[in-house]
C-alpha cells in the first residue's frame, strides 16, 4: 500500500494580489469621501447654530411689543394720566422705528457680541444676522426677515459671497 499525500491548499500569489488590490481600491474610495463627509457635517453645525440664531432673534422681537397704528390708545391713557404711566414705556421697541437693516454678530456658541450695526465686525464674530423690518400688512401683524450668514467679514449686502446662509421670515406681534 502506497501512504496517501496530502495536497497543501491555499491562496495562489495572483489571488493574494489581486485581493489586496481590491482593498487597496475600496480604502482610497473611503479616504476619498473623509474630507466630503467632514465639510458636511461642519455645514450642518453651522446652520443648526444659524437656526439658533433665528429662533433666539424672533423671541426677542415677539418678546419687545409694539402696539400697532391707532392701538397705543388702547394701552395707554386717553388723556396720559401724568401719575399712571403708559405700560408700554419700558419696552424699547427699537425696531419699530427703523427703516433700514439691523446687524447683529454672533460667535460660534450662538452669542451676541458687539453692538447693533457695529462695524468692522468684531473679531471673534463668525455670524452675521441682518434682520429687514417690513411694513405691517394688517393692523396686529408686522413682518421681519432675519438672514444669518457665515462667515461674519463677509457682507453679502456688499457683494460678498458667504460660506452659507439661512433665512426666516416672521411675523411679530399678533
Amino acid at each position: 500500500m502506497t501512504p496517501r499525500v496530502s495536497k497543501t491548499t491555499g491562496f495562489s500569489l495572483v489571488e493574494v494580489t489581486l485581493a489586496l488590490g481590491v482593498a487597496a481600491v475600496c480604502l482610497l474610495v473611503l479616504l476619498g469621501l473623509l474630507p466630503m463627509g467632514t465639510k458636511t457635517q461642519q455645514n450642518s453645525i453651522q446652520q443648526t447654530t444659524a437656526n439658533q440664531i433665528i429662533s433666539q432673534i424672533s423671541s426677542f422681537l415677539r418678546a419687545d411689543v409694539r402696539l400697532p397704528p391707532g392701538q397705543l390708545s388702547k394701552a395707554c391713557p386717553d388723556p396720559p394720566d401724568p401719575n399712571d404711566p403708559c405700560q408700554w414705556d419700558n419696552l424699547h421697541g427699537h425696531w419699530a422705528g427703523v427703516a433700514t437693516p439691523d446687524t447683529l454678530y454672533f460667535t460660534n456658541g450662538a452669542k451676541q457680541i458687539g453692538q447693533i450695526n457695529q462695524s468692522p465686525p468684531p473679531a471673534d464674530a463668525v455670524f452675521r444676522a441682518t434682520i429687514t423690518y417690513k411694513a405691517p400688512p394688517s393692523e396686529t401683524t408686522s413682518l421681519a426677515t432675519i438672514r444669518v450668514t457665515w462667515h461674519a467679514a463677509v457682507d453679502p449686502d456688499s457683494g460678498g459671497v458667504p460660506a452659507g446662509s439661512v433665512k426666516a421670515e416672521i411675523a411679530v406681534n399678533r
